[in-house]
């Protein structure tokens, strides 16, 4: 059994608090954690990974233990991709081509643009209920048209205040569950029917290590004329996946094309055709008022339009390959971390 151990590693970019495990001479393979989580929360799939496997699992900035400098959001999330090329330099892989790579979602966005700005790095990428290539929220169809031109009710200022203040307060209790960061992560990025083979309290402590503010989560927000009268700002970790800073469709046109391995659940809230987590989809459930209707504002078709990027990859000559798990949530890394260590080796290039 591989367990995550922890180090720091200075890069000319920031500290970055790295979690690592397996022979530091084994095949490397780079896990990108997700918003609100820590590269501590792979560890249950690193747990079940072949024993050759070198497990680099960073805290990205604004997480874990990394340390906490600015996001800047209008270059999406390329802040943070600079901050893994230059772990992966610093530990002499960058550029080698060896390097598989596994991102949950907003990871999997992170890998997205890694693989723009950074073509034939990555030696394979698993897409683990991955972000939008159009980014989370604001855009309609297959084809991600945006909804407005400002991208409304995308960014900073979709994030429930009390939420953040709990958050920033590091309130690990299950009082007020609809605000309560350890509920929110239970019911929709938690471990599911796997929870009894987990320790919520080490996930709990690492989620309650966000940093919150205007630079870190959520970010900050402007005025807009649309509904719901916000729009993203320039700063913080909801704002790099608004569509009005990123954009990973011309993935399909990379040259070379690693395979792509896409594993989501099909009971997930937060990655799915009506999200949760997209105001659109509260506003047509009543929740945020005033929505204008589906017409003008309709629940992005996050999975769909996934499905069509990675479509055009494969008839552009992508390897592409979808695994579907039926009932199962946001939380495949808790919630059957066994299963997607299976999917992530039958993606390893070696």
């Amino acid at each position: 059994m591989n367990e995550l151990t922890c180090t720091e590693v200075s890069t000319p970019r920031l500290t970055t608090n790295v979690w690592t495990s397996g022979p530091e001479d084994g095949l490397p393979l780079l896990l990108v954690h997700g918003n609100l989580t820590t590269g501590g929360f792979w560890r249950y799939v690193a747990a079940e990974l072949p024993d050759d496997v070198r497990v680099i699992a960073p805290d990205l900035r604004g997480f874990g233990g990394t340390e906490p400098l600015p996001v800047d959001a209008t270059r999406g999330l390329g802040d943070m991709v600079d901050d893994v090329r230059a772990l992966l330099e610093v530990l002499g892989l960058a550029g080698t081509g060896r390097v598989n790579a596994v991102g949950w979602s907003m990871g999997a966005g992170v890998l997205q643009q890694y693989a723009l700005t950074h073509p034939g790095d990555l030696a394979s990428l698993t897409l683990v209920a991955p972000l939008s290539p159009y980014g989370f929220g604001g855009t309609r169809g297959e084809d991600g048209q945006p909804c407005t031109d400002d991208a409304a009710g995308t960014g900073g200022g979709g994030a429930n205040s009390d939420f953040v203040r709990r958050l920033a307060a590091g309130d690990a209790s299950e009082d007020d569950p609809q605000t309560s960061p350890r509920v929110i992560m239970r019911t929709f990025f938690g471990a599911g029917a796997n929870a009894a083979n987990v320790d919520e309290d080490f996930l709990v402590k690492e989620l309650l290590t966000t940093r919150t503010g205007d630079d870190f989560y959520p970010g900050d927000s402007t005025a807009s004329p649309s509904w719901p009268m916000v729009a993203p700002g320039t700063r913080g970790i909801l704002n790099t996946m608004s569509p009005r800073h990123f954009d990973a469709t011309a993935i399909v046109d990379l040259d070379p094309k690693p395979p792509i391995t896409w594993v989501h659940g099909t009971a997930d809230q937060v990655v799915s055709d009506r999200s949760m987590f997209d105001l659109a989809t509260l506003g047509e459930l009543g929740a945020v008022p005033g929505w204008p209707g589906a017409d003008t504002m309709p629940p992005q078709p996050m999975v769909a339009q996934m499905r069509a990027v990675l479509g055009r990859y494969a008839a552009a000559g992508g390897q592409v390959r979808e695994v579907a798990l039926e009932g199962i949530g946001h939380g495949l890394p808790l919630e059957v971390p066994g299963r997607l260590a299976e999917e992530i080796a039958a993606t390893l290039v070696r």
